[in-house]
């Protein structure tokens, strides 16, 4: 197009020359016909080329919808990369960090739990500044059918920094009729809170429950497998086989499964404002040695844990976003037949046959999107134990360990949260601890959402 307008110029030019350099009429016609004649030629080829780039358009959108309606049906292989379109996938998985951090404050020099004898996990931590578990997670689909997740955990334990593999795991995706197969090193379907991590729970700390019978959380590796119910309302059964490695299992060996999980739960809605969920678990260790307070206590035998879980959700807005109050509570009973033995006691090794149990309850009151107040009560009941154990880390004495804990927290966003609460354990007769909890939440990246 700027030949032409060039062509136009120079014409305008030679029509506008002085009279000195004027040509007669039969030079000016013979010129304007030569103008006329190689406009059209121009005009001509641009059309030509235009005709063209329309042409290699089409054709380029039709490869394009030929490339997408190719799929490769059952029984036939996938179209070789020539005609396929390669997507880059260097940054396919979802990454996310989780940042914690506490001030803590405790009136009581020692922290004991009356008639057990509880892992790391359980115990109340450092006093002072310090940061919590930081946690790294990756997650992303690997194709139509699996999908995988891993988080890494780097914690500080007497001075150290420790890294540890909490879950890493895949999981199928399109499995029919309501099932789903998880296979790798996770928090199995126990209870309520098990299968959670800390960063998502409603107080600072776990139950006395779940820090006594689960030592925080029961994760191992090994296989789960559940069914979604074609009921009307919701009903899941499942269940799982593991190493047996995790408190309160330990020291698996070999290729034997060293325990197992069975579960169930059922929920739905009442109304337009209400949500409920109950449930029913069980886990079952075979053959445990595992030890407890720091390696002083050792237990030998099977273990059976059995869990009653309920949750119920009201909105009385209609609105969760604006108002909502929460009720949570689990019950825990627990069979060991084995024996006992306690090093800093001095015991000897004691055959052991009894049972423990304790519960907790909890409601969060969210009265505006950015605000909560909360309170929870969690209480232990031991077992009497042999004349050879008295004395010893689970010998009650007479005590049922409890606390009760209340909480106000703050969430500028769905990746910020801010804590303050307020503990008051009695977990030995002679001890009252008066606890201050400060925490700051954080979550950078991609992190998935929690089940209800």
């Amino acid at each position: 197009m700027s030949k032409k307008l060039l062509l136009a110029a120079s014409a305008l030019a030679i029509l506008n020359v002085s009279p000195a350099f004027a040509a007669d009429d039969a030079d000016l016609s013979a010129l304007r016909a030569e103008i006329a004649a190689m406009k059209q030629a121009y005009e001509s080829k641009i059309g030509q080329l235009e005709s063209k780039v329309q042409s290699l358009e089409a054709q380029q959108n039709q490869t394009a919808q030929k490339v997408a309606s190719v799929e490769p049906a059952a029984g036939n292989t996938i179209p070789a990369t020539s005609v396929r379109k390669i997507n880059d996938n260097s940054f396919n998985p979802e990454i996310g960090v989780i940042l914690q951090g506490k001030y803590q404050s405790f009136s009581e020099d020692a922290s004991e739990f009356a008639g057990f004898a509880v892992g790391e996990e359980a115990e109340r931590g450092k006093e002072g500044l310090g940061i919590d578990e930081t946690e790294l997670n990756f997650s992303a689909n690997v194709d139509d059918k699996f999908r995988g997740s891993a988080t890494v955990a780097l914690h500080e334990h007497d001075g150290e920094t420790e890294v540890e593999i909490e879950e890493a795991y895949v999981e199928t995706t399109a499995l029919p009729y309501g099932a789903q197969v998880k296979a790798g090193r996770f928090f199995s379907e126990l209870g309520y809170l098990n299968s959670h991590h800390a960063h998502a729970d409603d107080f600072a700390d776990r139950p006395l429950t779940n820090r006594a019978f689960l030592n925080g959380n029961y994760g191992d590796d090994g296989a789960q497998v559940s069914f979604v119910l074609p009921t009307e309302f919701y009903s899941e059964v499942g269940g799982g086989i593991y190493r047996g490695d995790d408190f309160p299992g330990g020291s698996a060996d070999g290729s034997d499964i060293g325990s197992w999980t069975a579960y169930g739960r059922v929920g739905g809605d009442i109304g337009d404002n209400t949500s409920w969920r109950l449930g029913l678990s069980t886990l079952q260790v075979d053959g445990a040695t595992r030890s407890g307070n720091e390696g002083n206590v050792t237990f030998d035998g099977d273990s059976g844990l059995y869990i009653a879980d309920a949750r119920a959700v009201y909105a009385p807005t209609g609105n969760n976003a604006e108002q909502e109050i929460t009720l949570q509570g689990e019950f825990f009973l627990r069979n060991e037949n084995g024996s006992y033995e306690d090093t800093d006691a001095g015991t000897a090794i004691v055959p052991y046959d009894g049972e423990q149990s304790g519960w907790y309850a909890q409601s969060v009151y969210k009265f505006h999107p950015q605000w909560r107040v909360g309170a929870r009560y969690s209480k232990l009941y031991g077992d009497d134990v042999p004349a050879g154990l008295a004395g010893s880390a689970i010998d009650h004495q007479g005590h049922k360990p409890r606390a009760v804990g209340v909480m106000v927290d703050w969430t500028n966003s769905e990746f910020s949260r801010a804590r303050l609460q307020y503990n008051r354990e009695e977990l030995t007769r002679d001890q009252e601890d008066n606890q201050i909890i400060l925490q700051y939440i954080m979550s950078l990246g991609a992190h998935g959402a929690h089940a209800y």
